[in-house]
């Protein structure tokens, strides 16, 4: 799909059709051994305090080295490899933050149910501080997953279900006078990109050759396709209507396109499997360091399948968050197939409890 989507806007500037599928594949391998790698290593290894606080100082080192190099989009946020185009740190943040949390809040049960501030003043202060960092950039896109994802890791870390519902009932409360402020302001204190996304939310046509051209042409392509596909290759919309954003953002709409709306809930429903599998590992687990990491995977997987898709049908603003699995860009897949490592890791450790129970 990387390859269907990119390949006709390379050809068209002059350049290797296999260039974006080439960077990307070199991104799969690393990936694949990555998994295999995480798959294998000593689950006490990524449960050491010490281990997992390296690996957070590292990544948000990385975010704040990220002001240093030009915006992407307008905003901030990658920085450039030579050969291999650009990294994401905030993508990995989203996998270290889950592991620090759950090595965090699974040796310190006790003091969350007794003595909540002291427990996990330190972690979500972390996780504040990455919110403001990706607030400056501005990404609102990931700081919403961070500030999701927080709030999902705090609600399963033991803590009383009040300070779970008194989050969930603030966040929507925050969102909603936000979204009002920004329609009666028409979005003038925002950053210019952003301020436009929200105004091609409420009304894409009315923008259709200016803002609004991704968003419509994402239309058009899942229209294109109806049940069955145009077939593999035979986008319309990939030819210059969507642009860039046609292997990245908006790459699940060209699935819709090519494959129809039977390949892509195929393939979605291939997904939500992938994800109710994992969130059962952790579910299943008396382990809370176990059940935690898989439930917080679980989590930002439908959180980003949520977003992306929101996004591109036009139920919430654009973001510029990719779709799992699929979209191109190697910091992504790097770290979705870090979560898949881990979350094999742990399946493997639960059927040994119980094969040992058994014995």
């Amino acid at each position: 799909m990387v390859y269907s989507a990119s390949s006709y806007s390379l050809i068209s500037e002059g350049k290797n059709p296999i260039t974006d599928v080439a960077k990307q594949a070199v991104f799969l391998v690393v990936s694949i051994f990555l998994i295999a790698f995480l798959y294998k290593m000593k689950l006490a290894v990524l449960k050491n305090e010490k281990f997992v606080r390296i690996f957070a100082a590292i990544v948000l080192g990385l975010m704040i080295i990220a002001f240093i190099f030009p915006k992407v989009n307008g905003a901030h946020g990658w920085i450039p490899l030579p050969g291999l185009g650009t990294i994401q740190p905030v993508e990995f943040w989203k996998f270290v933050m889950i592991w620090m949390l759950s090595v965090q809040f699974a040796d310190r049960q006790t003091q969350i149910v007794h003595q909540l501030g002291t427990a996990i003043r330190v972690p979500v202060a972390l996780c504040l501080a990455s919110i403001v960092i990706l607030g400056l950039y501005p990404d609102f896109g990931n700081a919403a997953i961070i500030g999701l994802l927080l709030i999902v890791m705090l609600m399963i870390s033991g803590v009383n279900y009040l300070y779970g519902y008194i989050a969930v009932i603030g966040t929507t409360v925050f969102s909603m006078i936000a979204i009002f402020i920004i329609r009666i302001t028409n979005g003038s204190f925002l950053p210019s990109h952003v301020a436009s996304r929200f105004r091609v939310f409420l009304n894409p046509f009315k923008a259709e050759y200016g803002d609004g051209h991704q968003l419509v042409n994402g239309y058009y392509a899942i229209y294109n396709g109806g049940l069955f596909g145009l077939g593999l290759g035979n986008s319309i919309q990939k030819k210059g209507f969507l642009s860039f954003a046609a292997s990245t953002d908006f790459i699940y709409a060209i699935v819709v396109e090519e494959l129809g709306l039977i390949g892509a809930i195929v393939i979605l429903g291939l997904l939500l499997f992938l994800v109710g599998r994992i969130i059962l590992i952790g579910i299943r687990s008396n382990d809370p360091f176990n059940s935690m990491v898989c439930i917080g995977i679980g989590a930002l997987f439908l959180i980003q399948i949520f977003i992306n898709l929101g996004g591109i049908t036009g139920v919430i603003p654009l973001t510029g968050i990719t779709f799992p699995f699929f979209s191109q860009g190697g910091s992504s897949l790097i770290m979705l197939s870090a979560c898949v490592g881990v979350a094999m890791n742990i399946s493997a450790d639960e059927k040994r409890k119980q094969l040992m129970t058994l014995m």
